[in-house]
């Protein structure tokens, strides 16, 4: 049975990382909602820039990607019934209990692993996102930035995947480890060092990497903004975006996710799409965890245990 409070990581501007742990109300399930018992949570870069920034208020419970079980379905008899395993994304994932709207979750077969798909909500659906916005990959050369992130991984996965030469940009050559068992056909460290246009950029990291993964478009390519990991402004010379056919499109996750994600699980499911996961630990390690991130030594996702039986 349901507590009526619970475990969970909330804003908390006096904490050094500006998280912390506290007992906060449970939620229920609500027309449209089911409630999940978290097993699994992931962490992305973005929850801690929501911890830092100030655009979650004090007292909300951080994180976006949860993996678990139902416990109470939708009043109104819509979405997973109780017991199923699921992956969701929702605001507040960092938690013993989480309301999901079943527009934002998808059930999990018994052959794939719990703890693998709590990966794939942000990074995941970030990744098949900006492959639908750029469009068919098939025999194209494909950029992808920051390739050795959560997204990045994904993103090399999936362009391999749907038929592209994929070449997957990294920081240094130890970050370009296992880049080519998911499908990269090449790793640059330096585009400057690069042969050739491509035809689609997958851009992860914004600042002066974007101009330069932009100046090597090929005409009539596109180059899809995801994320801005840099944090440095990116500079364009005068008319340099005034290109014949050449295009900049930016990515945010809006509307429902649950098609995006139950076609991710699939993916899995079927051994095409590898989960790199690259640091695991329970969640009261997320200082541990946080700290990888930021220093940027974690190939592909960090996944954090909630509960420790699926």
């Amino acid at each position: 049975m349901k507590k009526n409070t619970m475990r969970a990581i909330i804003v908390d501007p006096r904490a050094e990382e500006g998280f912390a742990f506290a007992e906060v109300p449970a939620p229920e399930a609500s027309p449209g909602r089911v409630l999940v018992q978290v097993h699994h949570v992931s962490l992305n870069r973005g929850d801690l820039n929501d911890a830092r920034s100030g655009r979650i208020a004090p007292g909300a419970v951080l994180g976006s990607d949860l993996a678990g079980v139902v416990v109470a379905p939708a009043p109104d008899v819509r979405g997973p019934a109780v017991g199923a395993r699921v992956v969701g994304l929702a605001a507040g994932a960092f938690a013993e209990f989480v309301a999901v709207d079943v527009d934002a979750i998808a059930e999990v077969p018994p052959t794939v692993d719990l703890a693998s798909v709590a990966a794939l909500p942000v990074a995941g659906i970030a990744a098949l996102r900006a492959l639908r916005v750029a469009g068919s990959v098939l025999g194209r050369r494909v950029l992808v930035t920051g390739a050795s992130g959560g997204v990045g991984r994904f993103a090399v996965a999936l362009a391999a995947r749907a038929g592209a030469r994929v070449v997957a940009a990294v920081g240094s050559d130890e970050h370009g480890e296992g880049l080519r068992s998911l499908g990269a056909s090449e790793i640059v460290v330096d585009l400057s060092d690069m042969a050739g246009p491509v035809d689609i950029v997958l851009d992860n990291l914004g600042g002066p990497q974007m101009v330069r993964a932009w100046d090597i478009l090929a005409p009539g390519g596109t180059l899809v903004s995801i994320g801005w990991a840099s944090g440095q402004p990116a500079t364009f010379q005068p008319y340099a975006t005034v290109a014949p056919g050449k295009r900049i499109v930016s990515l945010l996750i809006e509307g429902p996710v649950a098609t995006d994600l139950a076609t991710l699980v699939a993916f899995v499911a079927e051994g095409s799409l590898p989960v790199p996961i690259g640091w695991r630990g329970r969640w009261d390690q997320i200082h541990e965890a946080t700290a990888a991130l930021r220093a940027r030594q974690i190939r592909g996702k960090a996944v954090m245990d909630v509960q420790t039986q699926d």
